[in-house]
Order: C-alpha cells, then sequence, then structure tokens
C-alpha cells in the first residue's frame, strides 16, 4: 500500500485501484468535500506526475480519454482548487509524493495498461439521486428525468413555463460552464427539440443561468455528470471528419420536425404574451431570439 495524507486530502492506492478521499480543512472546496471519496481503477489511469515547489507540491494524475464522465462533464473546465485528480502536498511530504506517483507509474507499467481513449466510462459518477440548488433555480435528476424548478429570481418566461421535466430518451448531451466570479456559467441540457436552439441561458427554459455564489453554483456539476454518465459513451460515433478523426452523431429532427418544433415555440410564446405573461418588448426578444436559434 502506496498512502500520502494530506490536509487537501488522502491518495491510497493498493496496486489495482487509487483511492482519492477529499480533507476536511475548510481550505478545501466544497464541490471536493461533496463529490466525495472517488476510487480510480488502474486501467482509468493514462499517468501520474508530482510536481514539487518550494513551499507545496502537486501530486496530479492523468485519466485516459473517455474514462471519467466527471472529466467528460466538465470539459477541463473546472476550477484547479476543485480538481479532485490535483492533491497539494506540503514541501517536508516531497518524498512520500514522489513514492506514490513511482508505484503507480510502476504498476501501469507492469499492467501495460494503455492510454488511448476508453469505450466506456471506468468510473461511475455520483449517485442518483442527485439534487443542487443555484442562483437560477434547482435541478434534480434521479436517474431517469430531469427537472428544474424556478427560483423567485428567474427570468420570467422560464418562470411562465413552470418546472421543466426532461427524460433521458429526450437528452442529446449536457452543456457546462462555471460561473467564474467575473462571467456568469450555465448548466443546458440539450434535447432533440433544442439541439438548433440558440437562446441565451438566462432565457432558455431547458438551462439554468449561473451566475451567483461561484462556490455553490460549481455543484451543479454534480447533476451535469451524473447525467453524462448515463447517456451513450462518447466512443459511439459514426463517420470521420476531415482529419479522419471519429465524429460523435447526434441524433437531430429530421427537416418536417425542426418545422414542428419552430412552430410549437412560437405558439407558446404567443399564448405568454396574449395572457399577459409577457410584455410586448419581452415577446419580441424572445421571438427573435427563437428565430435565430433556428
Amino acid at each position: 500500500m502506496a498512502e500520502i495524507i494530506q490536509r487537501d486530502g488522502t491518495w491510497a492506492f493498493d496496486g489495482t485501484t487509487v483511492r482519492i478521499t477529499p480533507g476536511l480543512h475548510r481550505s478545501v472546496p466544497l464541490f471536493r468535500q461533496t463529490y466525495g471519496e472517488i476510487t480510480v481503477p488502474l486501467e482509468a489511469v493514462s499517468g501520474v506526475v508530482f510536481e514539487p515547489e518550494r513551499k507545496r507540491g502537486r501530486l496530479r494524475m492523468r485519466l485516459r480519454e473517455g474514462a471519467d464522465p466527471l472529466l467528460q462533464a466538465t470539459g477541463g473546465r473546472l476550477p484547479e482548487p476543485a480538481d479532485p485528480y490535483r492533491l497539494l502536498v506540503d514541501a517536508d511530504r516531497g518524498g512520500v509524493a514522489e513514492y506514490v506517483a513511482e508505484e503507480i507509474r510502476h504498476a501501469l507499467l507492469l499492467d501495460q495498461i494503455p492510454k488511448e481513449p476508453t469505450e466506456a466510462y471506468l468510473l461511475p459518477g455520483p449517485p442518483v439521486p442527485v439534487s443542487v440548488r443555484s442562483s437560477d433555480g434547482t435541478v434534480s435528476f434521479d436517474g431517469a428525468q430531469v427537472r428544474i424548478d424556478w427560483s423567485d429570481t428567474s427570468d420570467r418566461v422560464k418562470r411562465a413555463t413552470g418546472p421543466r421535466i426532461i427524460g433521458m430518451g429526450d437528452l442529446v448531451q449536457v452543456e457546462w460552464l462555471p460561473n467564474s466570479g467575473y462571467e456568469d456559467g450555465f448548466l443546458r441540457f440539450v434535447t432533440r427539440e433544442t439541439v438548433f436552439s440558440k437562446l441565451p441561458p438566462e432565457k432558455d427554459p431547458y438551462a439554468l443561468d449561473l451566475w451567483g455564489s461561484a462556490r455553490r453554483d460549481l455543484l451543479t456539476a454534480l447533476v451535469a455528470t451524473a447525467v453524462t454518465a448515463r447517456l451513450p459513451h462518447p466512443s459511439i460515433r459514426t463517420g470521420l471528419d476531415h482529419a479522419d478523426r471519429p465524429q460523435l452523431t447526434v441524433a437531430v429532427p429530421a427537416a418536417a420536425d425542426h418545422h414542428d418544433v419552430l412552430l410549437r415555440r412560437l405558439r407558446e410564446l404567443g399564448e405568454l404574451h396574449r395572457d399577459g405573461v409577457l410584455t410586448d418588448e419581452e415577446f419580441a426578444m424572445t421571438k427573435a431570439a427563437v428565430l435565430r436559434g433556428f
């Protein structure tokens, strides 16, 4: 057993798995504490390195592409302190960190673990049900459907449409961008009907606009990851692009269905306008955004 225990967390390697446990110190980000312990099978690991510095070094693990739904959902956009595959190491424990890294590298070599992308997720992602309250509303996922309940500060168009319920069968992909504190983020659920829509997150009834506490809004990545883990793996591809690299096929509506979706969205907006929910200005702006998206 190779193990290193730090204020930032603990890494323990038993020869087949790396168990990563977040620290309980207040300096450990809320996201990592909430995500909890992660058990990484050796076959999911691409490499590990220790980066020594004068005061504190960093132990970093790289996973194979497609092995982890968390990395797939967040696309490398997690802030560094929230990255569960990074461990801050005190200067006097650098030797232990290097030993742990060497033991993992040695096992990768012995087991001849390939570095190529995986064909299935090797980590499960967070358990369900999972629910997160964000600045724009509360998003919940039970393994079968996503539900969004809007907050009092959500856009009037969103609140007028009521809670949004999306079945897994309707989902194409999840898009996530964190709230940096300087720019808004979003969590968007792309369905077959909305794959062409380009509504801004603050008006999109299939998206949460993340503009409040960056610390708490970061937890929406839990839902993004749980949903991503249950969508088809990105290795399911057909066709080649110009660079001869596999491309993910997205099921989109046929032309006739596309036209029906547009008409239905416009009718919904018209009803909200007639009922007095949307002002003339809000109706004109939202209608223009929908038409641009299609």
